[in-house]
């Protein structure tokens, strides 16, 4: 099997690695139009004196047609957020099958394009990448909610929190796609997966309000800290939920509390714990996954896709399930722009 990469930053050589522990003989392409990018351990720190593409053979090319005609089954799109919805065109025109990071599109109009396409071609090509799909801990919040373990749910929190200049410690933080509006930077589509896990847990938002900007000193052009004020008609019942997403939190947090008639849950995904409180009984249950490293799930995340591609499963996100968390994003980016509470 082909398998071509469009960017190779941290999160590409990241699939770069997996997909080639999973698929020892697959024959690696790549176009990139950096190379400055150096060799990038687990936690993305860089490997001294490593050429990128002699490390990982790679077989590079100097354009995305050029590369497309070496007819790759599958292509990994990990360049900038702007660039995704193009270049997963170009891709699945070429018959290949697509992962393509999130978000898969910056706007409505190319996502709406992807999706056409999609249907046009008369088979699923696109699975988008949004790997906390895969997560243990999300997947037993998920089932801690539905048996109302607390009861009713009343209403909850989702922070998205992490300090900007320590994301990618091998680039200037001022030159990331996440900083640079042009390239689909900002708190709200760079940190999209809270959009989709809410959307996982709770379903579509009845409505949003989001207030914040670019409050820090950060030399950047794009948000950099949003409170969203949502409501979820969640079981019948009106849900709120405020989410906080920004790049300016230290240490880093991503957690979700929710509260409910009879308790509490506190999960938290940066550490795979879930703490759930009962009132009456007054005691609390403990969930721990934290002895599941962070890449398992990336390693989950890939192994769907490669059945994806071998025609034995389907997607957990495909491009009309990743259409609904652009939505709410921009819905929120909307709302943040214009001041006023949306309804969707």
């Amino acid at each position: 099997m082909k398998a071509l990469f469009v960017g190779l930053g941290s999160i590409g050589q990241r699939h770069l690695r997996n997909l080639k522990i999973l698929l020892p003989d697959v024959e690696i392409l790549a176009f990139r139009k950096s190379r400055n990018v150096p060799v990038l351990d687990d936690r993305g720190v860089p490997i001294e004196n490593y050429n990128l593409a002699k490390h990982y053979n790679l077989k590079e090319y100097f354009s995305l047609k050029e590369a497309l005609i070496q007819k790759p089954d599958m292509v990994f799109v990990t360049n900038p957020s702007r660039f995704h919805s193009e270049t997963v065109i170009a891709a699945m025109e070429a018959g290949a099958f697509v992962f393509v990071e999130k978000p898969f599109s910056c706007d409505i109009e190319s996502a709406k394009r992807i999706i056409n396409l999609e249907d046009k071609l008369g088979k699923k090509l696109c699975m988008v990448g949004f790997q906390y799909r895969y997560s243990p801990t999300l997947i037993k919040l998920k089932n801690i909610i539905e048996n109302k373990t607390i009861g009713n749910l009343i209403n909850g929190q989702i922070a998205n929190g992490e300090y900007l200049p320590y994301w990618h410690p091998y680039e200037d933080y001022r030159k990331s796609y996440a900083s640079i509006k042009k390239l689909g930077g900002g708190a709200i589509l760079s940190q999209i997966h809270d959009f989709d896990y809410s959307i996982y847990l709770f379903g579509m938002p009845k409505s949003i309000y989001a207030i914040g900007g670019k409050l820090s000193g950060l030399d950047i052009d794009v948000e950099d800290s949003v409170n969203i004020a949502t409501t979820f008609n969640y079981k019948n019942s009106i849900l709120p939920i405020n989410m906080s997403l920004d790049y300016i939190s230290w240490p880093s947090r991503r957690y979700i509390n929710l509260y409910g008639e009879n308790g509490s849950i506190n999960c938290d995904l940066n550490a795979n714990t879930i703490a759930v409180h009962i009132r009456e009984k007054k005691e609390v249950y403990n969930h721990d996954f934290s002895s599941i490293k962070r890449n398992e799930i990336f390693i989950r995340e890939l192994k769907n896709f490669i059945s994806f591609v071998k025609g034995k499963d389907k997607p957990k996100v495909d491009v009309k399930e990743g259409m609904k968390s652009l939505e709410f994003a921009l819905a929120a980016k909307s709302s943040l722009k214009k001041g006023i509470p949306l309804y969707i």
